[in-house]
Formats: structure tokens, C-alpha cells, sequence
């Protein structure tokens, strides 16, 4: 059995994004409730993928459910539609839509394709996390744990910041100094 690896990217933020490990054979509301709990989102609102290009130009739409939009062709629907069908070529990408009052939107593109699952993995199941999440509901829940892992990433801590960076003309002066001691010494000996 296949094991799809994507990459989700938040669109603001490409630095920020997670890998989902996936079966080929699960659907896309498998996928879909993946990058939501991966990025610590609840599932309270609607949702729609796109199948894409290269360029990230919308197409065949699958969806959460049917919504009131007035639709060219009926979407696909997330629960019957299996993952490995919307698969064109090895670098397939989605673009996923969800809570279309917040408008998030995240870049989805297959990275690999594995022919062994992982028996001790449950899938789907988030593999990598790279960056913090956005917070779903502005900044409120922001001060957290999440907050001092950051620190320590970026080590924002003030002794952090003394050392290394405030003396930097420090250096240059010890050395001035001491090339002045040894020209005042040179002259000592020379009997002057």
C-alpha cells in the first residue's frame, strides 16, 4: 500500500507548513481533518480543495459538502472521493480553502511516495512540524507554550543578545592598546 507524504504550507508563510503522511487508498476528508488537527484547528467550518498546476491556478474542486455557490460543474465530494484519484503526476498539487469567513488558505503539494507504511503509525498523521501555527482566532490563545518554544528557537533572551553583539568594538581596542604598550616598550630598551 502507497504512502503519500504532502507538504501543507500556510499561503502567508511558506516557512510555516506541515507534512502529512497518508495511505493513497483514504479520501480526502481523511486529508482534510489531518491539516486541521496539524495546525491545531478545530473543524467547525467549510472546506474545499482544488486540484492545481505548477502555478497554483484552481481546478476541479473537492469539497467538505455541497455549498450555495453556483458551480460551473458539481464538485467532488471530500468523504467519496479517494486521494490517489486526483492524482495526475508525482508532483501533484491542492490548494485547500477552509473557513471561508477567515478565508484560510493553505498550499498542499505531494513531496513523496512511499511503498511501505509505517506499522507503528496511525495515518493519516502529521510526521513534521516546521514553523508555529497560526493562531485561528487572532492572537488571544498566542501566549502559551508555543510562545517559549519560539524564544528558545530564536534564543530572544537578553543575556542572548549581550553576548557576541554589543562588543563588538571591543576587541579592535584591546588591541590597539597593547600594540601601543609594546612601541612604548620598544623604546625603553633602545636607551632613549
Amino acid at each position: 500500500m502507497a504512502i503519500l507524504r504532502f507538504r501543507a504550507y500556510w499561503e502567508d508563510d511558506d516557512s510555516v507548513y506541515r507534512d502529512i503522511a497518508i495511505r493513497h487508498s483514504q479520501s480526502f476528508l481523511d486529508l482534510h481533518g489531518a491539516i486541521l488537527k496539524s495546525f491545531e484547528f478545530d473543524t467547525k467550518h467549510k472546506a474545499t480543495f482544488y486540484r492545481s498546476n505548477d502555478n497554483w491556478l484552481k481546478g476541479r474542486e473537492i469539497s467538505l459538502e455541497k455549498y450555495d455557490k453556483q458551480y460551473k460543474a458539481d464538485p467532488l465530494i471530500m468523504a467519496d472521493t479517494i486521494i490517489s484519484s486526483e492524482i495526475t503526476n508525482p508532483n501533484q498539487k491542492f490548494v485547500y480553502e477552509y473557513d471561508f469567513n477567515k478565508f484560510w488558505r493553505f498550499m498542499v503539494e505531494l513531496i513523496n511516495v512511499d511503498k511501505e507504511e509505517n506499522k507503528k503509525l496511525d495515518y493519516p498523521c502529521c510526521i513534521r512540524t516546521e514553523g508555529i501555527a497560526p493562531p485561528q482566532y487572532g492572537t488571544k490563545g498566542l501566549v502559551d507554550s508555543r510562545l517559549a518554544e519560539m524564544e528558545e528557537k530564536y534564543d530572544l533572551q537578553p543575556e542572548a543578545l549581550r553576548d557576541g553583539f554589543s562588543t563588538e568594538g571591543d576587541d579592535h581596542a584591546a588591541t590597539d592598546s597593547d600594540s601601543e604598550e609594546e612601541v612604548a616598550g620598544d623604546g625603553e630598551n633602545d636607551g632613549f
